[in-house]
């Protein structure tokens, strides 16, 4: 089993930066391609950044520019800078292999908020 952990969420005002931080661990036999997911109550969860193991990265349209997904694959750490937040940046955020492959960590709440 693989264990996701993520941290680095918090209560930031509008144009505000915050970065996540989401940490693998356990049964990791290869390197996966990567996300960040976010979830608003009554929504689906939603995929905002992705990075593959090579270090390409795509992003939803309304985070790109502002958002920067990151790793480190000696730490099995995937990171995501957040800049310019705005009042709909609000949600719980998750990191997940692209297939979502592996079971859901907490998730860390992210509250944008004047």
């Amino acid at each position: 089993q693989v264990q996701l952990v993520e941290s680095g969420g918090g209560l930031v005002q509008p144009g505000g930066s915050l970065r996540l931080s989401c940490a693998a661990s356990g049964r990791i036999f290869r390197i996966n391609d990567m996300g960040w997911y976010r979830q608003v109550p009554g929504k689906e969860r939603e995929l905002v950044a992705g990075i593959t193991r090579g270090g390409n990265t795509n992003y939803e349209d309304s985070v790109k520019g502002r958002f920067t997904i990151s790793r480190d694959n000696a730490k099995l750490t995937v990171y995501l800078q957040m800049t310019s937040l705005k009042l709909g940046d609000t949600a719980v955020y998750y990191c997940n292999t692209v297939t979502k492959s592996w079971r859901w960590g907490q998730g860390t709440q992210v509250t944008v908020s004047s």
